[in-house]
């Protein structure tokens, strides 16, 4: 062995006699505010375990992340690791060949079929993509207004009017909504309260199977209650951003925030402000509650990566214990959707997971199947409730047109 050892250049005996590097794997994402939590706390904990493997996180923002990631994909000059979106935007990816299938694969045995939809074929037989976070929906609200005016939170839809009208005959600006970027009006108020009329899981598999109609009762009960918060919007709501929503809502001047649990982190940094939060109301006090428990983000494999032994190795841990507590213990609002049990240590993050043992989980009613085609239901969903708030559109006619996109989207749904 030496002999033939003395007769390979120098360069090449170096390698040799060196460990085996296992190289770089790079993730690709969209959540460029998460790049700290990646460089600081994830990718260390993972080195612990593999020091063999050095992990980069490397985002693009979030509005030229779907086109920025394509173009890399087509050129074979993408990451390793590929964050995921909820559905059809990764499906399309699976199917075109740029993902990995990981039945089977360490971490995944961690997740069950519910938590899998948001990543699978149509037909539930190919897995694509991790589960790695869902966002839940509700109401924040200020406990010192509340406090101030002999409030508690509403657990009913005639509770929740009964409060409003409380805090609007009080000189105090009821809800901190306005409707200028739109899919507030959808993501935080349709989507949000509409599982309780609709019944979550029941009525959003039936809408796909053609069984309901987004005219039936419920969904217009869901629109009808879109149409009453008109009346306690601010002044200007129209005009009114996400941002200036936020402002105002942590400055005081409002009473009531809808929104979702990614907001949590922005508001704990609020100094003075007491943040308290509630779930969707009920229609009646006998009524099943229902959440939007929405998935969020998956992790990918991406199929020409050329370090797949190494990008396993990393999903089995994103499969984890270790990376579900850290996850959902770190990013605020941002929750595991594994079997692990996480103690939840953020007091409003902690009461919103809760939701998850009394109520049923659902997700947005139009993210499966029914966005197919153009213009997408997302887009519909966005224009229609946005204008059913403002009070320029019925809520009959909005169901009526959003049933319309339903049934002009069946032929691309199939």
């Amino acid at each position: 062995m030496r002999g033939i050892l003395k007769g390979l250049p120098g360069v090449l005996l170096a390698a040799l006699l060196l460990p085996a590097s296992a190289g770089t794997l790079v993730i690709e994402s969209w959540r460029v505010d998460d790049k700290a939590l990646w460089e600081n706390v994830l990718l260390p904990a993972f080195a612990r375990h593999h020091p063999d493997v050095t992990v980069k996180f490397a985002p693009t923002a979030p509005t030229g992340y779907d086109a920025a990631l394509g173009a890399r994909l087509a050129r074979g000059t993408a990451g390793d690791l590929i964050a995921c979106r909820p559905f059809d935007v990764s499906l399309a990816l699976y199917q075109g060949g740029h993902l990995e299938r990981l039945d089977g694969k360490p971490g995944l045995q961690n997740f069950d079929q519910s938590s899998l939809v948001a990543w699978q074929t149509d037909d539930g037989k190919d897995t694509f993509c991790m589960p790695v976070a869902s966002v839940i929906h509700g109401f924040f609200y200020n406990k010192d207004i509340f406090r101030r005016h002999d409030l508690q939170p509403p657990r009913t839809v005639d509770d929740f009017f009964r409060v409003l009208d409380v805090l609007k005959k009080a000189g105090v600006m009821p809800l901190a909504l306005g409707t200028a970027e739109q899919w507030e009006s959808s993501q935080i108020v349709y989507t949000n309260i509409g599982p309780n009329f609709w019944r979550g899981e029941e009525g959003r598999k039936a809408l796909i199977a053609g069984r309901a109609k987004l005219t039936d009762q419920p969904f217009v009960d869901a629109l009808d209650f879109t149409a009453r918060l008109g009346r306690y919007l601010p002044a200007g709501a129209a005009k009114q951003t996400y941002a200036a929503s936020q402002a105002r809502f942590a400055s005081g001047g409002a009473a009531i925030y809808p929104a979702g649990s990614w907001d949590i982190a922005h508001f704990s940094r609020t100094p003075g402000l007491a943040l308290g939060v509630f779930p969707p109301p009920l229609p009646s006090e006998r009524a099943a509650c229902h959440i939007s428990d929405h998935m969020d983000l998956g992790l990918g494999v991406n199929r020409n990566s050329k370090n797949k032994e190494d990008a396993y190795k990393f999903m089995a841990w994103v499969g984890s214990q270790e990376f579900a507590d850290l996850y959902t213990n770190r990013l605020t609002g941002f929750f595991t959707l594994s079997h692990h049990l996480i103690a939840v240590r953020d007091p409003v993050a902690k009461q919103m997971a809760e939701w998850r043992k009394r109520c049923a989980s659902t997700i947005r009613v139009n993210a499966q199947v029914l966005n197919r085609g153009q213009p997408s239901m997302e887009a519909e969903l966005w224009a229609v409730t946005s204008q059913v708030l403002n009070g320029s559109l019925a809520p009959g006619d909005g169901a009526v047109r959003l049933q319309n996109r339903v049934v002009q989207g069946r032929p691309v749904q199939k």
